[in-house]
Formats: structure tokens, sequence, C-alpha cells
């Protein structure tokens, strides 16, 4: 006999928590590359957070929310970690050989409601 088991799921109450932040670039040229902006967000939480707490704060650049004509994008990250993440994002200072500098535009804890802030 062969009952498979399911694992049974996290109360919400124990789920880690998550923000969703809208963010935004300002540079000299158009940064067409989206690999080239992940790459950095990640380098530079790596460089002020360290790999410990860029593993924590589970930090995730959604690509499907990128847009390349606003230059507007969201990342996920855990809510525990916002503010260092923040942080990091502000010591951005080029992307791609352009100079450039990233600015947050809003935290939610909703995918919809911050998408409202790359929106405006």
């Amino acid at each position: 006999m062969n009952i498979k088991k399911r694992q049974k799921l996290l109360l919400p109450s124990l789920r880690e928590k998550k923000r969703y932040l809208a963010f935004e670039i300002v540079s000299e040229g158009r940064i067409e590359d989206f690999h080239a902006v992940s790459g950095r967000i990640m380098h530079s939480s790596l460089s002020f957070l360290g790999e410990l707490e860029t593993a924590k704060s589970g930090l995730i650049i959604m690509e499907d929310r990128w847009s390349r004509a606003s230059q507007r994008g969201i990342l996920k990250v855990s809510n525990k970690h916002l503010k260092g993440t923040m942080a990091s994002l502000a010591l951005i200072d080029s992307i791609d050989g352009k100079e450039a500098m990233c600015r947050s535009l809003g935290v939610s804890g909703s995918l919809n409601k911050a998408a409202r802030f790359i929106e405006a």
C-alpha cells in the first residue's frame, strides 16, 4: 500500500511576511538590459548587507514587472530586511557603465498596489 502524505502547510502566522518595493532607475542614458539592472541591485545588496543578510531578505527582482520605457520595477523582499534593502538601492551609482541612481517609489504588502507606484 503506497499512500502519499502531503506536507503540512505553514500557518499564516508562521509564514515570513513579504513586501513589494517599487523602484526607479534614474540614469544619464536609457538602460535596456534588465539583467544589468538586476545584477547591479544584487551586487549592491551583497556588498552592503553581506551574503547572509541578503539570503535572509529573500530578495527577488521581478523581471515581469520591469518597464524598460519608464525604467521602473518591483522587487520582493522580507519585511524585516526592507530598510537595509532600501539603503543598498540608494548606494547604486552606475549601471552598465552609465551613471545612474536608484530611488524607491513606494512599499506595499500586495503586488497590485505596488504596481500602482510604477504606473504613475
